[in-house]
């Protein structure tokens, strides 16, 4: 990785932010002062500052709310797509790949992954910046650790990972905002993905998610080379009913465990690119008999639509646990890719 960002002491910073009068709900919690003192052990931070910033954490109901209801569970894949492939979200991305197509060049070269594909994240997770998230990360991380029993165990590594940024990170993390589910940024880190996949892409000493696009570029890339993206290798296929048997192999998790023979055998054809019918061509692909590949059955604006997935399908899932968020990158790249060869078209007249 490249060089980390300047350091700063604990204290220094923690001060700067001005939270030291300001007392929030978690001051006596037990978890929190244990989380402490884990801090100070292990990473020799100045207790008196660690504890300031996070006594001054406030539990927020609303990030509660919304974290027992994503909208990759709440919404049928045909109500979830229209929400990320849309006119402007594409237009968004087209002007975003001008401004920075000798950095998205540079890191498909580095890494093999497509600009469509970090085009697509980075549209999917901000708008290309535009919205970024507004919740205080450590009021975020905090109700999420210690009022959230379902997943408090990863919500409290990524608080403690969020409060190592601070030795890290060009980051005043008293102040820096999110989502409510305390990622950052323009790709949406979480603090854990910051740490250990965040690269300075543009050379200049500091790895800056929040601000930098360059930054975040390279990071998304590194993030995806880094979980095993193959270049040049499928995503994800629309298949067709061939028998009865695909029950057996349809949403059954998102690891690609079974064989593309297998998928065939209970029932699902994957589209080849050779004889693809009427689905567009970006949504074919020809592996071969033992490719591993996961199959999924979603409710589309016409009905059942059947995927097969593979690999890179799979580590885009790394970045949110989801087939319906996997997908609309997926589906989002490629209309960005469509998109910029007919404007390349235009241009040659």
């Amino acid at each position: 990785m490249s060089r980390l960002f300047r350091l700063a002491t604990a204290a220094t910073l923690f001060v700067a932010t001005g939270l030291a009068a300001a007392a929030g709900d978690y001051r006596d919690h037990p978890d929190m002062l244990k989380l402490v003192d884990e801090l100070v052990k292990e990473d020799g931070f100045d207790r008196a500052a660690v504890t300031e910033l996070l006594a001054g954490a406030e539990r927020k109901q609303a990030i509660l709310d919304a974290i027992a209801r994503p909208a990759e569970k709440a919404l049928s894949w045909a109500e979830y797509r229209p929400r990320f492939i849309e006119d402007k979200r594409i237009a968004q991305g087209l002007a975003f790949w001008r401004e920075h197509e000798a950095t998205l060049q540079r890191a498909h070269d580095a890494y093999g992954v497509p600009p469509e594909v970090i085009l697509a994240i980075i549209g999917v997770e901000t708008r290309y910046g535009r919205n970024k998230g507004s919740w205080r990360i450590v009021d975020a991380l905090s109700t999420l650790a210690f009022d959230y029993p379902p997943r408090a165990p990863f919500f409290r590594k990524e608080l403690k990972e969020f409060v190592r940024l601070e030795k890290s990170a060009h980051l005043r993390i008293g102040d820096a905002v999110g989502s409510y589910a305390g990622a950052m940024g323009f790709p949406q880190f979480m603090p854990s993905s910051y740490r250990n996949y965040a690269i300075d892409f543009d050379n200049d000493g500091i790895i800056d998610l929040i601000n930098n696009p360059v930054d975040a570029i390279g990071s998304v890339a590194n993030y995806f080379k880094a979980h095993g993206w193959k270049a040049g290798a499928p995503v994800a296929a629309r298949a067709r009913v061939t028998g009865d048997g695909y029950d057996a192999v349809v949403n059954q998790g998102l690891e690609a465990k079974n064989t593309v023979a297998q998928i065939g055998q209970a029932g699902l054809s994957v589209l080849s690119c050779i004889d693809n019918g009427p689905v567009p061509v970006e949504y074919c692909a020809d592996p071969t008999p033992a490719e591993k590949a996961t199959a999924w059955k979603l409710e589309g604006a016409r009905g059942a639509e059947f995927w097969v997935g593979f690999n890179n399908f799979y580590v885009i899932t790394r970045y949110n646990r989801s087939e319906k968020y996997s997908l609309a990158v997926l589906h989002l790249s490629r209309e960005l890719r469509k998109a910029r060869r007919l404007e390349d078209l235009a241009a040659r007249g």
